[in-house]
């Protein structure tokens, strides 16, 4: 049995420690976008999809002895592909298909031993369960978890700070090595096992062996792991498109995802149906306030908002497909039902949802259907305890919202003060939906005033039925005014993107382009005020003032990363060069069809498809160093940061491209994190010097953003000419520790605000 236990926890292990792990190798290879890890987990699950079908098929077709010598076999090819770090020759070029070549870069270098890994667990708890007649083998799979929980962890803490990638690539080979012994030991014995179903464990129903799963029972084996999958990948890219995309960010929506297996798949006691399901209406609530606020909302209240209904919808999705679980001899069969729901979900985000939905209805959808499906189980399955936990799920967010709505919370601690004091007042101004609620509920759960007990009646799925119902109103509602001004709106591998078209007067008509929910350009529509730079641009921000200063070299040549609608293009004078770099394909054109900066610019302005690091690195080693007077830096997505262009590695680059003297210029204004550290760190690697412009222009000019730029050169004399340094920012705190972002290993908790 510990033999059994070693390999499963082991393969786990290393199953979930790859994840980030080559992730990271592959983030900035591909613009660092969130797409990058949607497509990911769009890869793993749908190898764990094919581990589990090579379990139940092995299983079901070949006696013990064959299955072992074949899972022996799939281990030594597994072995034969080690190490698997990706070589340099699949880096994406130009005109790549991001999605196809990630999914094709890791079928090569990690298929073989994911596949290996992923089929361990189904298939050493079948041969557990011919081995000890009896004992229920499904203990052994919250164990798995345990061992994808643990591996999540030690990533951020223990393998990334203290080893560099290729390092951590030979670290997980060996730990493969260790795995394939494990395991062929398990095979080894499995050998000699007879070819016979295992009778029921104790207390499970002795006919059960003999009945074959119904098709609404194989339904919810794949529905509710897909809409958990769905949940997962959407919180994730949520996380991920407003903070960083960073692994430390995958990890945590992963790792509560994997909890939320450990505790129903361990024991019963762990899922409370009336609680979970009274956390879910919560959390739908929750959600659909953050959405609606967008990026006024609070990080903290967003990221415990969107964390916590993630744990509570995974603890009901999971709970109830554990109610559902079969007797050991169907054990493979439901795992790879498990695992179709994943791959599907995943394929839902990943693939379907870019190309059906124009911004991110992932997450609200998913959580409708739970909903949905919530109250469907609470009619066939005739639970009041679902009924109830609806209902007092409602009547608790009918006392949560007045409080999150209001605008005084600081944090946290505040945020529970003035909740406590809205519960207390809320009876004065919401009597009216607490009464409904109450008597709507009265109604589905009792009978007349006696109340029923634990008696069953069909009446009581009314009220999660028509919450799902409410919910599904509600965020349609909320997407239809979403795209109320929207011109247009596209959504593709990088994000979502939209055009609105603002009008107050001919004077004041403009339109605004946005990336997520970040401004990313806006321009107006008439002459002459069309050709005035706006947002983060204007005359007074840093880079404004630094390319104002630049005519005093002829024929400037300034660089840029990150499009936009194209707004540095105002100040282009004729001899100037303007190179873009831009990822997304559709950021061009719009810029080009909707925006007119790049065509009426006297400048020559050139745009470089693809990520502006992969770029500049592949003109280096063509011999073509641009030698750039000003390399301007604003390549955000959404209010993520682009990590892998602030590293040290890719700095070393940039001055690779800069002539003497000349500027970097990097654009740090964020809602939730403070760059000032990092761009310090490499400053001063750099031996740069440097000084920070924040720009808050007034009321008067509401079409410029306030911004924070920071300029970077080895000209000491060019920073400190009186056309800048009196608008800088006093230095920074001598004793203030400066942050260092590499490849390797770059860190959020040094820079949140």
């Amino acid at each position: 049995m510990l033999l059994h236990a070693l390999t499963i926890f082991t393969g786990a292990f290393l199953l979930f420690l790859v994840q980030p792990l080559i992730g990271k190798y592959i983030l900035p290879w591909f613009g660092g976008s969130p797409g990058v890890w949607t497509t990911c987990l769009l890869f793993f699950q749908t190898l764990l999809l094919g581990g589990y079908a090579y379990a139940h098929a092995t299983s079901t077709w070949l006696a013990p002895r064959r299955q072992a010598w074949v899972h022996l076999a799939l281990l030594a090819l597994a072995l034969a592909t080690l190490p698997i770090a990706p070589g340099a020759e699949w880096k994406p070029l130009n005109g790549d298909a991001p999605t196809s070549r990630i999914l094709l870069l890791l079928g090569a270098c990690l298929g073989l031993p994911y596949l290996a890994l992923a089929a361990t667990g189904p298939l050493v708890q079948r041969w557990f369960s011919l081995a000890h007649p009896g004992v229920s083998p499904y203990r052994l799979y919250a164990l798995s978890n345990t061992g994808s929980l643990l591996a999540l962890l030690a990533y951020p803490f223990a393998v990334e700070p203290l080893l560099t990638r290729p390092q951590q690539s030979w670290a997980w080979s060996g730990g493969m090595v260790l795995f394939a012994v494990l395991c062929g030991a398990s095979a080894w014995r499995a050998r000699n096992l007879p070819d016979a179903p295992a009778p029921p464990a104790p207390g499970e129903d002795k006919t059960g062996d003999a009945v074959a799963p119904t098709a609404m029972v194989v339904f919810f084996w794949i529905a509710l792991p897909a809409v958990a999958s769905v949940l997962l990948v959407a919180v994730t890219n949520k996380l991920s498109t407003d903070v960083a995309v960073i692994p430390f960010l995958w990890i945590v929506p992963l790792g509560l995802y994997l909890l939320t297996f450990i505790l129903c798949f361990d024991h019963p006691r762990w899922y409370a149906r009336a609680s979970f399901s009274a956390l879910l209406a919560i959390g739908c609530g929750t959600v659909w306030h953050l959405l609606d606020q967008g990026p006024s909302a609070k990080l903290p209240l967003q990221v415990a908002g969107y964390l916590l209904t993630l744990f509570a919808a995974c603890m009901v999705g999971h709970g109830e497909l554990h109610l559902l679980k079969p007797a050991p001899r169907h054990l493979t069969a439901f795992y790879l039902c498990i695992a179709l729901g994943g791959a599907l979900g995943g394929v839902l985000v990943a693939v379907a949802a870019p190309r059906v939905f124009p911004d991110y209805y992932e997450l609200p959808l998913g959580l409708w259907t739970l909903a949905y499906f919530t109250g469907v189980l609470c009619l066939v399955r005739r639970s009041r305890e679902l009924a109830a936990g609806s209902g007092l799920g409602v009547l608790t967010l009918l006392l949560l919202l007045p409080a999150l709505k209001t605008k005084g919370a600081d944090g946290p601690l505040d945020w529970l003060r003035l909740f406590l004091e809205h519960v207390r007042t809320f009876h004065r101004g919401h009597w009216l939906e607490l009464l409904c609620v109450f008597v709507l509920l009265h109604a589905c759960l009792h009978d007349g005033w006696r109340p029923v007990g634990r008696a069953w009646r069909p009446r009581m799925s009314l009220f999660p039925l028509l919450m799902s119902i409410l919910l599904g109103v509600v965020f349609i509602i909320q997407a239809v005014d979403g795209a109320r001004t929207a011109v247009e709106r596209v959504r593709n591998f990088y994000g979502t993107l939209k055009v609105r078209s603002y009008n107050a007067g001919a004077p004041t008509h403009y339109l605004l382009f946005s990336h997520g929910v970040t401004t990313h350009g806006l321009q107006f529509t008439e002459r002459p005020r069309s050709l005035q730079p706006a947002t983060y641009y204007g005359p007074t921000s840093g880079v404004g003032r630094i390319i104002d200063f630049l005519p005093g070299f002829p024929g400037r040549h300034i660089g840029l990363v990150g499009l936009g609608a194209g707004s540095i293009a105002a100040y282009g004078l004729p001899g100037d060069r303007l190179r873009i770099y831009e990822i997304n394909p559709d950021v061009t054109r719009i810029a080009r069809q909707r925006f007119t900066y790049l065509a009426d610019s006297p400048a020559a302005v050139e745009l470089v498809p693809g990520d502006a690091r992969l770029s500049l690195e592949a003109e280096l080693a063509r011999g073509q160093r641009q030698r750039f007077d000003l390399l301007a830096l604003d390549a955000f997505s959404s209010d993520a940061i682009p990590v892998h262009l602030l590293t040290a590695e890719a700095f070393d680059l940039y001055l690779e491209h800069l002539r003497p003297g000349g500027v970097i210029a990097v654009h740090i204004s964020n809602r939730h994190l403070d760059l000032r550290p990092v761009i310090v760190a490499q400053a001063k690697r750099q031996l740069m010097h440097f000084l920070t412009i924040a720009d808050e222009p007034g009321d008067d000019t509401w079409w410029l953003y306030s911004t924070t730029w920071m300029l970077l050169s080895r000209d000491p004399g060019l920073l400190e000419d009186d056309a800048l340094a009196p608008h800088a920012d006093p230095p920074p705190d001598a004793t203030a520790k400066p942050v260092l972002w590499t490849d390797d290993f770059a860190s959020l908790l040094g820079v949140l605000k």
